[in-house]
């Protein structure tokens, strides 16, 4: 077990979930955020696992509150949100950081494979997303104000 597929991540209801799970999936792993300027983003990354999953896409979100303390409540409370105000179907995943000595190994892996802005492995804020091919590849980075309709047509470039 290596690379994307060999690490694993708790989600929001508490159960434990091997990235492997996914494989043969194309994905977009996004650190998100209930109380940030980016939050209405889920809508689009509702919109596009709505279009997307029946043939072979899906999100994977991370909440994080590493950023102007955006993601204060705990997975329960971050789940109602997303369910309620969102109506979101893809996985949640249990909060997480993804910069710093406590960076989740997902994140910690995917910064390496794809540095950001001027190099940096460093996620520069919220709604940071990251896009994995059916091998398990990450294949490219988009920034927070990338909206989630932009990302589509490299998604269907994958499926």
């Amino acid at each position: 077990m290596s690379g994307l597929y060999g690490l694993s991540a708790r989600r929001a209801d508490g159960s434990d979930t091997s990235l492997a799970e996914f494989r043969g999936k194309v994905l977009l792993i996004v650190n998100t955020a209930s109380r940030c300027g980016f939050t209405p983003q889920y809508e689009g990354l509702e919109a596009l696992q709505q279009r997307l999953a029946p043939r072979g896409f899906t999100v994977l979100a991370f909440p994080c509150n590493q950023f102007g303390a955006q993601e204060p409540g705990d997975d329960g409370s971050i789940a109602e949100f997303c369910a309620t105000n969102y109506r979101t179907s893809f996985p949640l995943f249990s909060k997480v950081e993804v910069n710093g000595a406590g960076a989740h190994p997902i994140f910690r892996y995917l910064k390496q494979a794809r540095r950001g802005w001027l190099g940096t492995g460093r996620i520069q804020w919220n709604f940071t997303k990251f896009l994995v091919d059916r091998q398990g590849e990450v294949v490219a980075r988009f920034a927070p104000i990338t909206k989630p309709a932009a990302i589509e047509g490299a998604i269907e470039k994958l499926l």
